[in-house]
This record gives C-alpha cells, structure tokens and sequence, in this order.
C-alpha cells in the first residue's frame, strides 16, 4: 500500500512536469532571432532608399504629388508589424517616424518624402543655367556683349510651363517662369547675364576656390558660387600681390579653419588692402572665426573684439540630441538679415537640428561679466555696432552678441558679423552615415539676406 501510494505520487509528479513544460513551450515568446529589418518600401511605385543603419527612408517623388495623402506599400519580415498603420493615407509634409516589431526586437525607421523640382534645365545652345533649387533660381552667364532682349532658352521641364520653352523673352530683366501640374504651381527666376564684372566674392586662405579643404568653409563657398555664380573667388595671396577689390560691393569671408586668423589676413598687405576697401564704401560679411576681424580692420577699438571664442576640431565633437539650436532676434524683426527665415515663435529662428554633429565654432561677444558690457546697450557704446541676435533665450538681447554690424557711416562700407556655433554649413557624417541638418535653408536664407543687404 505504501509502495503504491509513491509510485502514484511519483507519477502525478512527473505528468505535472510534463504538463508545465508544455504550457512554457506554448507561452514563451521571448524572441531573439526575430528579422525587424524592412525589405521593401515605396510609394506611388516609387522604391524608397533605406538606410538600414539609421533607419532613415527617403522617397524622391513627382513634382505634382499632393505628399500630404499617401499612401507608402512596405513589406516586412514575416511575423513582424508595424506602428502605423499603412492602410490609410498619411501626412508626409514632415518627417514620418514609424517602428517595427517582431517578437522581443525593434527596429526604428523616419522617412522623407521629398518633391522633384520640375526644372530639369535652362540652357542657351551648349550654354547651360546654373539652377539654385532652394531659392528657385536659375542663372546663365552668356559673352560679353550679348543682347539679352530677345533670348529664346529652352527649359526643359516634364509639366506645363509659362512662358512656352523657346519663346523669346526680353532678359534685360530676370523673367519668371511658372511650373504647373494638376493644382500644384511654382515658380523659378531665371537671369542671364552677358558681362564678366562680378559685384561679389568670396575671401579665403586657399589659392584657389578648387583648393579649399575645410568642409564647412567649402559648403559654404559651394552654396555661395551656387548663388551668386558671377562672384569672383579672392586669395589672401592675391591681397598681397596687388590685387584689385574697387569693383566688388561684398566680399564674403567665411573662416572656419582656426581659432586664430591666420598670418595672412593679419599681414601688412592684407590689411591694408581690405580697409582701403572699406574706405572705398566696400561691404564686408565675416563668419565663424571670420568675425575676430573686426578688430584687426579697426572696425572695432582695440581690445573690443569677440572675447569668447571657443570650439572644437575634429576628430572631437559632440552630438546634441538634447534641442535644436536658435537664435532670438527679438525687437530686430524686421531687420532685412530676418526676412522668410522659418521661426518657431516671434523673433526666434532655430539654426542647428539636434541629433546633428556639431564642432561648435563660436566667436561671439559675452556681455554680463566680460569686457565691462554688462548688456547690449553697453555693448553698442562701446564697439559702435549694432547687436542684432543673441541666443534663443536671450528676449533683451543683453546676454550674448552673435550677430551685429556696423552700418555704413562717412564713406565706410558696411560690415555684418555672424559668429554662433549654430551658424555650422556641414554637418559631419558619424560611423560612416551621413548626417543633415534641416535648418540648413534658414543658414542659407540668413547669409543671402545679408549678402543682399550688404550691396545695397
């Protein structure tokens, strides 16, 4: 009886173990080996480029398309899912964060969607525009001499375009040229200009425009030329041989190499032709480190220019995924610098995408305990400038000085400084991806303003 009643004891145990392994292999779904990786995603028939390492997803699609209602098609690996929901339409005039789920793993993916320009080419003969698709610009440089009222380009475009391609039109001025396809309807000025006597330039340490090697100083100068494709590029060495500056009316000097200007921009020759420049009614627009030279130019009194410079070089940096960067520009709205800049409220504009890699090269002014400012009217007595932009938080503008000019006074051509860490024209790839900075138009927008205001 005893035996008996073990052996159905040992029995009941054994069926209980059986019957709890079966219940954890039914239940268990802690799943390791589960594929999150998209194979596939489009929209309208269009395939999607998929960066696997960021998640980053980018649709190239049709000028026309309404980006507002679509509808993208995406497979995924068998077992996984999705957090939206793909079978509605969706807002794409933003950046579009989904993820996907299979089993205990996930994987995150952002998409753009972004609109094809319509203008594929403005060309004269073999002569072809230069296209500014940012600021919907098109610009063609023809011989001296040629008479720009009767030109007939031919602008090849896949939607209805006005004027008809190949119509003569009259180039003494820019003419507009309107892009229509269903409801949706843009613009591009197109200019041709037939003299070689360039109203700009652009300064750097390098022989040649070809020769420059900084990144950021070459962004800019690739936007610059992009512009303004008439500018002429200067050398500090040219400076030193002699060469001529009376017929520019802005010299843009974009210097992102060194804390310290460089030997040749503090030379006898170089200073001495940039203020006969400036003597000359000359406008100078000087960023990043570039804005130290105000006190070499004796823009400013000895001693007053930027006493807080700072920034790293590569290989050190940071990611700062913590906020975008801005600035505040509060009470000086309507300054023309500001004008068409993306805001985020009243006098605030942000220039640098958080989770972008930054050097933070940063020459500006600190008033509080610095230099005996104490705030921006302090500052403006002493300097003689103007103090047009501070950091985002700075409502009274009496914290920092960022971005400032001195106007044109008895003959002196003016002068626009603009030295925040967020003013940054290259955004560094990280592990090998690149990386973008979406507020890179309101960089763009900000310098063709002061370029623009400088000429006048």
């Amino acid at each position: 009886m005893k035996l008996k009643q073990i052996l159905k004891a040992f029995f009941a145990f054994v069926m209980a173990l059986t019957i709890l392994g079966c219940k954890k292999d039914k239940n268990n779904d802690f799943k390791l080996d589960s594929q999150v990786q998209l194979m596939s995603y489009s929209i309208n028939g269009i395939a999607a480029t998929i960066d696997q390492k960021t998640g980053a997803i980018s649709v190239n699609v049709p000028f026309g398309t309404d980006i507002s209602n679509l509808m993208p098609k995406l497979e995924m690996p068998d077992g996984a899912t999705s957090s939206m929901n793909f079978n509605k339409p969706i807002n794409f005039t933003g950046v579009v964060d989904f993820r996907v789920v299979n089993g205990n793993l996930f994987k995150d993916y952002s998409t753009t969607v972004k609109i094809t320009p319509p203008l594929k080419s403005v060309s004269v003969g073999s002569l072809k525009a230069s296209i500014n698709h940012d600021n919907r610009t098109a610009t063609l440089i023809l011989p001296d001499g040629t008479d720009l009222s009767g030109i007939k380009p031919v602008i090849e475009s896949d939607v209805v375009v006005s004027p008809l391609s190949g119509t003569a039109q009259n180039f003494n001025q820019p003419v507009t040229y309107t892009f229509t396809k269903g409801n949706f309807t843009t613009s591009y000025q197109v200019t041709f200009i037939s003299n070689s006597v360039s109203e700009y330039a652009f300064l750097g340490t390098a022989s040649s425009r070809s020769a420059i090697t900084n990144p950021d100083e070459k962004a800019a100068s690739d936007w610059f030329f992009s512009t303004y494709p008439t500018a002429d590029y200067i050398s500090f060495g040219a400076l030193e041989t002699g060469k001529r500056l009376s017929n520019y009316k802005v010299i843009w000097w974009h210097f992102d190499s060194a804390q310290d200007l460089p030997t040749q921009a503090t030379s006898t020759a170089s200073l001495t032709a940039l203020k006969a420049y400036r003597n000359g009614g000359g406008s100078l627009l000087l960023t990043s480190f570039a804005g130290k030279y105000v006190e070499a130019l004796d823009v400013v009194p000895a001693g007053k220019g930027p006493n807080n410079v700072f920034g790293d070089f590569l290989p050190n940096g940071f990611i700062e995924n913590g906020s975008d960067w801005g600035i505040s520009f509060k009470g000086k709205e309507s300054h023309p610098l500001f004008q068409g800049l993306e805001t985020y409220e009243t006098g605030k504009a942000n220039l640098l995408q958080k989770g972008t890699f930054r050097l933070n090269h940063t020459a500006w002014w600190f008033l509080p305990e610095w230099g005996g400012y104490m705030n921006g009217a302090g500052w403006r007595q002493q300097t003689g400038g103007i103090n047009l932009a501070s950091e985002a938080w700075d409502d009274n503008l009496d914290g920092r000085v960022g971005i400032a000019e001195w106007p044109q006074t008895n003959g002196l051509g003016n002068v626009v400084v603009i030295t925040f860490g967020a003013y940054d024209w290259y955004s560094e790839p990280q592990n090998g991806a690149p990386t973008s900075n979406r507020f890179i138009t309101n960089i763009r927008r900000l310098t063709k303003n002061a370029i623009d205001y400088l000429k006048k």
